[in-house]
């Protein structure tokens, strides 16, 4: 989203009445940048997104140096897609047809690649990572499940093997303390409810953007 003041070309003698007009308008767009952004942040954290996402908002006011009355706010987001997944409210489907994979907090959030290097979990990286096989679970009219057996929960909430070892160190299964854990929910498709309305929150910047300049005007 951009906002830009268009005014026709500026004479190479510029009074002072006039520079400072350019300034004032510099001005207030840095305010608006400023507050786009913030507010676009804040969104995004009261829709329960976290700060992490909220930071991925970035603005910057043109130009970058000196002062024009062409002066224009550029607000931007490091994570488009996923903004604009729960700007508008999509569904998700899974790109092969069969099911998404959704991770519970017993999966951890990363797995191991087929080449031996960490990235976001999947039920095949989460094998790779953590020795472990998973039993799909059919569950009519509910979302199926992909389960570890023989499992058992560390302290961090994580499924583990449930593995010991010796005095020598040789490793044993355990007979105590196994359970079945729930790593990943199938389901067909999820929709995601549209959280926040970036396009009326740019408006309301937008509509403040003569105050903005009055406000600056010396």
């Amino acid at each position: 989203m951009r906002f830009t003041l268009k005014t026709d070309d500026l004479a190479k003698g510029l009074t002072e009445s006039e520079v400072e007009a350019a300034r004032s308008v510099t001005r207030a767009m840095q305010t608006i940048t400023d507050g786009l952004k913030s507010d676009l942040r804040s969104d995004v954290v009261e829709a329960g997104l976290g700060q992490r996402l909220a930071n991925t908002w970035r603005g910057k006011t043109y130009p970058d140096g000196g002062a024009s009355l062409e002066a224009a706010s550029f607000v931007w987001s490091k994570a488009p897609k996923i903004i604009d997944a729960f700007d508008r409210g999509v569904t998700i489907r899974s790109k092969s047809g069969f099911w998404l994979a959704i991770p519970t907090p017993a999966a951890g959030v990363k797995g191991l690649s087929p080449t031996g290097g960490m990235k976001r979990i999947t039920p095949g990286g989460w094998e790779r990572r953590t020795g472990m096989r998973l039993r799909f679970v059919y569950r009519r009219g509910q979302p199926s499940l992909l389960v570890a057996d023989h499992a058992r929960l560390s302290k961090k909430g994580l499924a583990r093997p449930n593995i010991g070892r010796t005095r020598a160190g040789a490793p044993f299964t355990r007979l105590s303390g196994r359970v079945t854990v729930v790593v990943f929910l199938l389901v067909p498709q999820v929709t995601l409810a549209k959280r926040f309305d970036i396009a009326g929150t740019a408006r309301r910047w937008a509509d403040r953007v003569p105050g903005a300049i009055a406000q600056h005007w010396k």
